[in-house]
């Protein structure tokens, strides 16, 4: 059975790609978001810096989170159970994120309704947090993926996870964590630097140059405890890719070898380009970044966070989510997907929607080209 011609299989690997992009557009396009709200109390010192640092993301910030959305509805409609066990299994850890997230629009909507400059600290505070606090849960989760989670399915196929919140703060999961904290903080120093003059824009470029070189020196870290600290999982059955969508169908194991998750870089050589991506690219934004080159610095970090993200995809294929108490269990590409029927519809909406998506973002940020100043906050009452 095909739909317009693609097989199961390819369905699903496209999916599996378009999942990767969405998440990459999120962390580039809202990650920068996320980066300036957590060097907000760094890099202004005055009332006046607050204003101009929040108005550099104040008109784009909320279709930023357009992306987040995108990813979420993918993993609910092109893949239930990675959506059923990851976010009940991740419950605490999602309801934190997203209780960060939800401080954003409140302190953005509220921060400047009120004279008072306590008032305006106090929100100040709730953007810090909820900048940093969305950008190290994601990491923490993202290194929990790669030591797989404990769940398990009974024979109705009903999920049982047997972790805890605080078992998911181990020291790789935290490791993890940071590399997003720190290659976030570098990219929304970039925005700054690009849209910013004077002092906020040193300041910027002096910790986002920090920030891109703990990136750098963190992802090399957690590279080297993957290739000698973690065996990775294996499918050990014969693996089907266009068969139902039943991880009980299957058997895998976790390894017995450190490494294991290198071996898709020996087997697709060009995955290679990933990591290099994230090193490189986060070098590149530190040196951007002491040159001021705040356009340049924003793609050399916006490539890094790509790579970085991109090389725990290609590392963990096919694997989505692997048990660590059941690894029969583990939800793959190839058992874990809605119908082809469904796959290949919503493949249709996509190929619809997300090309007026990509084009009406390039449209508004060509609208919003040019440096924030304070001139333009004061003759602008939408100014935040």
């Amino acid at each position: 059975m095909e739909f317009l011609g693609l097989d199961y299989t390819t369905l699903r690997v496209i999916w599996w790609l378009l999942l990767g992009i969405l998440l990459v557009g999120w962390a580039v396009m809202d990650g920068f978001d996320l980066g300036v709200g957590t060097l907000l109390p760094f890099v202004a010192r005055n009332d006046e810096e607050r204003r101009l640092v929040i108005n550099t993301v104040g008109p784009v910030w909320e279709g930023n989170q357009v992306w987040l959305v995108l990813g979420g509805g993918a993993i609910f409609a092109a893949w239930p159970p990675l959506y059923a066990v990851s976010f009940s299994g991740f419950y605490l850890a999602v309801f934190a994120m997203l209780f960060g997230l939800i401080l954003r629009p409140v302190g953005f909507k509220y921060r400047s309704k009120m004279p008072s400059q306590r008032w305006r600290d106090n929100w100040d505070r709730v953007l810090f947090v909820g900048g940093l606090l969305p950008g190290l849960i994601a990491g923490v989760a993202v290194g929990n993926v790669l030591l797989g989670v404990p769940y398990h399915f009974d024979d109705s196929m009903r999920i049982f996870y047997t972790g805890s919140f605080f078992g998911l703060l181990n020291p790789f999961a935290l490791v993890a964590g940071l590399i997003s904290v720190a290659m976030l903080v570098a990219h929304g120093a970039s925005m700054l630097v690009l849209k910013t003059d004077g002092p906020v824009a040193e300041r910027a470029a002096r910790y986002g140059s920090v920030a891109a070189v703990a990136s750098f020196l963190l992802f090399g870290l957690a590279g080297l405890w993957v290739a000698f600290g973690l065996p990775g999982y294996q499918i050990t059955s014969q693996v089907v890719t266009d068969g139902p969508s039943n991880p009980l169908l299957k058997t895998a194991e976790l390894g017995t070898v450190a490494g294991g998750w290198l071996r898709n870089y020996s087997s697709m050589p060009l995955t290679a380009l990933a990591p290099i991506a994230g090193l490189v690219g986060a070098l590149a934004a530190a040196v951007l970044l002491r040159a001021r080159r705040g356009g340049l610095a924003f793609l050399a970090s916006g490539a890094s966070i790509a790579g970085i993200i991109l090389t725990v995809g290609f590392a963990i294929f096919p694997f989505f989510l692997p048990s660590s108490s059941q690894p029969s269990a583990s939800l793959t590409v190839w058992d874990a997907s809605s119908s082809h029927l469904t796959l290949g519809i919503m493949l249709l909406a996509t190929a619809i929607f997300l090309p007026i998506i990509i084009a009406y973002t390039t449209w508004v940020y060509r609208v919003l080209k040019g440096k924030t100043t304070v001139e333009e906050m004061g003759d602008n009452p939408n100014a935040y």
